[in-house]
């Protein structure tokens, strides 16, 4: 069995829009079942929408707990393992799990299917096969694929790259390359519904997959502002996982995509681009690192992820050349960069400052909060770190003085949730102050 990976973050508090959300704790790494054997159950349950409408799904549960989940479990595997995935199913309909980039797949029991062996209703089979190379990888039904797909069958599995230790942060890597070094990794499953469709089942009538027509749009199975809510939200008890980054300064962040569903999604980030090192566990280098990256990595402001696609990327923000000093550090503040009292080369590793705009005053006057893309997340003050008295209304999360860049769907329509806007595919990436702690528990072996 796989043992739960569960990580989460101590000091700073992700707060979700408009006080939807309470105080709570972001793991500052992928949630998931960590081992080489596995067995999962398919079954039915309900998840909510952002307009707090209750949905049924079909979905893939942890055999441990019971809990069906959307999206399903995330299997984290090492290369070279050979991983066992053991399907129970309790369904009405027969079915199977396909295993994209895996090798050596093999089935025990079950029956013979379109695409592979399925399990019958009530019936278990187990598949094998050998993880060859790392990457992100997805998994789903290969039965009745428009329809069981739709319904949530589906999740993702990661290995990881020979030689990696949870506890030694020097061997976090996508892929067996520096290029891909990081400092925290984060999820983001890209689906999308249409609860009418689910609703039909829910009733018992048959479902007709061609006649979707999609409202809902989930970032690891939430619409926003759920998507800031901590990983196991109480109030989410099928949508465990978390897809709010944090990071500090300087922080390389992992960005794993996976295309859940039947739509492509534009995933833009605000704040820099993202370097995209490997789709679809192909990793972009030639052997060769340049600037810190893979040499054919791809730097992109919004990142295409295709359905049953994965996409991985590497996303940073130092400050670089923003024109200020980012702390408010001042001439008369005695606070060095690099050892030095004013502009130098380079960034600075104990403080997480871009140098040459060390001690630079703000280019013009402090906007009001209207004028501040952060929104309801605006500390009050531009500086990183520093609050003044804020607006009524404004979250609460502003008071530990973090920027706070938007993550969001380039489709218009994905930011909304049943046409609501504010909705969908939409997150925020926190930046938090050097000295605001990001603490994490290892995973469980």
């Amino acid at each position: 069995m796989g043992s739960r990976n569960r990580r989460f973050r101590a000091g700073t508090f992700l707060l979700a829009v408009m006080a939807l959300l309470g105080p709570a704790p972001a793991p500052a790494a992928i949630d998931g079942l960590v081992g080489n054997s596995f067995t999962i159950d398919a079954g039915a349950g309900y998840i909510t929408g952002g307009d707090f409408n209750r949905i049924f799904f079909w979905g893939f549960a942890d055999g441990n707990t019971g809990q069906v989940q959307y999206p399903g479990p995330t299997l984290i595997v090492n290369q070279g393992d050979t991983v066992s995935v053991t399907l129970r199913n309790g369904l009405p309909e027969p079915v199977s799990i396909v295993f994209p980039g895996m090798e050596n797949v093999t089935a025990s029991a079950g029956v013979r299917g379109p695409v592979a062996a399925q399990a019958a209703p009530g019936g278990t089979i187990t598949y094998t096969f050998s993880a060859p190379r790392p990457g992100t990888f997805t998994y789903y039904s290969g039965t009745n694929i428009d329809k069981q797909v739709e319904m949530g069958l589906f999740g993702t599995i990661l290995v990881r790259p020979a030689g990696y230790n949870p506890l030694d942060n020097t061997t976090w890597r996508a892929y067996n390359d520096n290029g891909s070094s990081y400092d925290r990794e984060f999820l983001y499953v890209l689906s999308e519904m249409d609860d009418q469709v689910h609703a039909a089942a829910d009733a018992g009538l048959e479902v007709d997959p061609s006649t979707v027509v999609t409202r809902y749009w989930f970032i690891n199975g939430r619409n926003f502002p759920d998507t800031m809510a901590e990983s196991f939200a109480p109030d989410l008890p099928s949508q465990p996982y978390n897809c709010a980054p944090v990071m500090h300064p300087g922080d390389r962040i992992l960005l794993r995509f996976v295309g859940g569903g039947r739509d492509l999604h534009p995933l833009h980030t605000h704040g820099n681009n993202a370097n995209i090192v490997a789709r679809n566990a192909s990793y972009y280098s030639t052997g060769t690192v340049v600037n810190g990256y893979a040499d054919l990595a791809e730097s992109s402001f919004t990142v295409t992820v295709a359905p049953g696609q994965t996409v991985d990327a590497i996303y940073e923000w130092t400050g670089a050349q923003i024109g200020f000093d980012v702390y408010g550090h001042t001439p008369f503040d005695n606070v060095t960069c690099n050892g030095v009292a004013g502009p130098s080369p380079g960034f600075d590793n104990v403080t997480r400052e871009y140098c040459p705009d060390h001690t630079k005053p703000l280019p013009g006057p402090i906007g009001s909060i209207q004028d501040v893309a952060n929104g309801p997340f605006y500390s009050g003050s531009p500086f990183l770190g520093a609050t003044l008295p804020v607006a009524p209304g404004t979250n609460p999360g502003a008071q530990n003085g973090a920027y706070f860049f938007m993550s969001h769907s380039h489709n218009e329509r994905e930011i909304t949730t049943n046409n609501v806007f504010p909705g969908g595919i939409a997150t925020m990436i926190e930046v938090d102050p050097y000295w605001i702690p990001l603490v994490e528990q290892p995973p469980t072996p």
